[in-house]
C-alpha cells in the first residue's frame, strides 16, 4: 500500500490558503544574483535608469535582494481567487503505467482562462502598471501563453496591450493569437517590418523564424518610444520569479497538509518563471539550510541554455536595446530552431535561476522533442489531461526519475510543474503522430556563432 494512500488523488486547499504574500527568494541566497547593467557604463542599473521602461512598482521588486516576504494586493488576491488554488494532484495511474515506486504528484497550472502559469504575473504586472495610471503596455510572447495570459490581464484593467508574437508560433498556433484578439490585443508576428529593431532582425536573417529575444527587442523599442506605455515580460526577470511563488507556496502548503514529503523537484525552462515559482519555497528550506531537495530543470534539447550555455553577462533581447543580464546564455544572437516548445525558446536563463545553478543547488537535463511528446502521450493517455509542450519537458524527466527508482526500489516522491494544456498545440501532436516530427541539436559550431556574440566580460 502506498505511503500517500490516505491522500486525495487531487488536492484542493482552500480559498482562504492563498498565501497573501509572494515570497522573494533573493533574501534567503548567499550569492545574490547579479544586477542587471547598462550596456553603455557596464554600471548597474538605477531605479531612475529603469523606470522608463518597467512600470515604478515593479522596478521597487526588480531590485528588492532583502525582503523575504511581499503583500500581494488586494486586487490581485481577489483575483487569485477566480483560479486559486491551483491542484496537486497525485499521479496514480502514471505511476501504475510506469510500474515505479516512486510517487508522483504534479501542480496543475492549466485550470484559468489563459491556460497556463503565467496569469499570475500578468495580472500583478498589468495592475501596477494600472495605478501608475499608463495607458497600455507592450511585450513578448513565444508559444502564446504570456501573451494570452497579458491580453486577459489587460482587459480586466481596461489597458490597451500590443503583442509581439515569434513568428513560428504565430504561424502554428493562429488560434492562441485569436485568443489574445478576442481579449483586446493587437499581435504582431515578429521580427515584424513595424520596427526599426525588426527591420534589422530581418536584414541580418533573411526568412528567420524569429526568437523570443527578437520579439522582445521589438516590445521594448515600441514601449519606449510611445507615449504612457511601459514594456511587461512573462519570464526571466526578478519580478516575475517573485510572482510565481504562488505556484511553490500553494504546493509546499498542500505538502504540509497532507504529509507529502518531496524528495525531487522538476520544472521545465525557457526564462525560468514556472521552474522559479515551482521550487522558491522548498529552495528557501535549502538555502537555509533546512532540509535538502534534488531540483531539476528540464529545457529542450534544440536551445540548452543551462545544459550548453555560457555564464556570462549578455543583452537579454536580440536588438541589443534592453539592459545585459548576468545568465546562462546562448548568446543573444542565437536563433533556436522552429521548435514546437515555443515558450521554452529563449537564448537565456533567469538570472535568479543562473546564480542557483552556477552555485551546484540545482541540476538540469536537455531532452530532444521527439522524446518529449512520446512522454507527453503516455501521460495524456493516463492521466487524461492532454499537456503543453513546454511543461512535457519537466514529464519526461519524472518519468526517468520513477523509471530510476523502478530500477534501484528507491520510493522517492516527484513532484513536477505542469504549467498548462496543449489544446493549442495540435500541429504539433499531428506532426508527431504522423511521425514526421523531426529533432535539432545545435553543433557546437552553431553554438559559437551565438557565443561570439557576447559582449567581452
Amino acid at each position: 500500500m502506498s505511503k500517500y494512500s490516505d491522500v486525495p488523488y487531487k488536492i484542493y486547499l482552500q480559498e482562504n490558503e492563498i498565501p497573501d504574500k509572494w515570497y522573494n527568494m533573493r533574501a534567503d541566497m548567499k550569492n545574490k544574483p547579479a544586477p542587471l547593467i547598462h550596456p553603455g557604463t557596464r554600471e548597474p542599473l538605477t531605479a531612475e535608469q529603469m523606470e522608463p521602461i518597467f512600470c515604478r512598482e515593479l522596478v521597487q521588486q526588480e531590485l528588492n535582494n532583502t525582503d523575504r516576504f511581499i503583500d500581494i494586493p488586494e486586487e490581485i488576491h481577489n483575483f487569485y481567487k477566480m483560479y486559486r488554488p491551483s491542484p496537486l494532484i497525485h499521479a496514480t495511474f502514471l505511476e501504475k503505467a510506469l510500474d515505479t515506486p516512486a510517487h508522483i504528484f504534479y501542480k496543475f497550472e492549466g485550470n484559468n482562462t489563459s491556460g497556463s502559469h503565467k496569469l499570475n504575473s500578468a495580472i500583478a504586472q498589468a495592475y501596477y502598471a494600472k495605478k501608475q495610471g499608463l495607458k497600455g503596455v507592450t511585450t513578448e510572447t513565444g508559444a502564446g501563453q504570456w501573451g494570452t495570459a497579458l491580453s486577459m490581464a489587460c482587459s480586466f484593467f481596461d489597458l490597451d496591450c500590443k503583442v509581439y508574437m515569434v513568428k513560428v508560433s504565430y504561424e502554428q498556433k493562429p488560434f492562441r493569437r485569436e485568443v489574445m484578439r478576442t481579449y483586446g490585443a493587437s499581435v504582431t508576428p515578429s521580427p515584424s517590418m513595424d520596427t526599426e529593431v525588426g527591420r534589422k532582425i530581418n536584414a541580418d536573417h533573411p526568412g528567420t523564424t524569429g526568437s523570443l529575444g527578437c520579439a522582445i527587442s521589438e516590445a521594448v523599442e515600441v514601449a519606449t518610444g510611445t507615449e504612457g506605455y511601459r514594456y511587461v515580460l512573462g519570464s526571466v526577470l526578478n519580478q516575475v520569479m517573485l510572482h510565481q511563488s504562488i505556484i511553490g507556496q500553494e504546493t509546499y502548503d498542500a505538502c504540509k497538509k497532507y504529509g507529502i514529503e518531496p524528495d525531487v523537484i522538476i520544472g521545465c525552462a525557457g526564462g525560468g518563471s514556472n521552474l522559479g515559482g515551482l521550487i522558491a519555497p522548498f529552495m528557501g528550506e535549502k538555502l537555509r539550510g533546512e532540509k535538502d531537495y534534488d531540483f531539476i530543470a528540464v529545457e529542450p534539447a534544440s536551445c540548452p541554455s543551462f545544459t550548453r550555455g555560457v555564464y556570462a553577462y549578455d543583452f537579454c533581447d536580440t536588438g541589443m536595446v534592453c539592459p545585459m543580464a548576468k545568465m546562462y546564455t546562448l548568446g543573444h544572437d542565437f536563433i533556436p530552431s522552429a521548435s514546437h516548445a515555443g515558450g521554452l525558446r529563449y537564448h537565456g536563463m533567469s538570472p535568479v535561476l543562473s546564480q542557483l545553478y552556477d552555485d551546484g543547488l540545482m541540476t538540469a537535463v536537455s531532452y530532444e522533442q521527439t522524446q518529449v511528446f512520446e512522454a507527453a502521450t503516455l501521460f495524456a493517455r493516463t492521466e487524461g489531461t492532454l499537456p503543453a509542450p513546454e511543461s512535457s519537458h519537466a514529464i519526461k524527466a519524472a518519468i526517468d526519475e520513477a523509471l530510476k527508482c523502478r530500477e534501484t526500489g528507491e520510493e522517492k516522491t516527484i513532484i513536477f510543474g505542469l504549467t498548462g494544456t496543449g489544446y493549442f498545440d495540435m500541429v504539433a501532436y499531428n506532426k508527431y503522430n504522423d511521425g514526421v516530427m523531426s529533432d535539432y541539436v545545435p553543433t557546437q559550431e552553431d553554438l559559437e556563432a551565438g557565443f561570439a556574440s557576447i559582449p567581452k566580460q
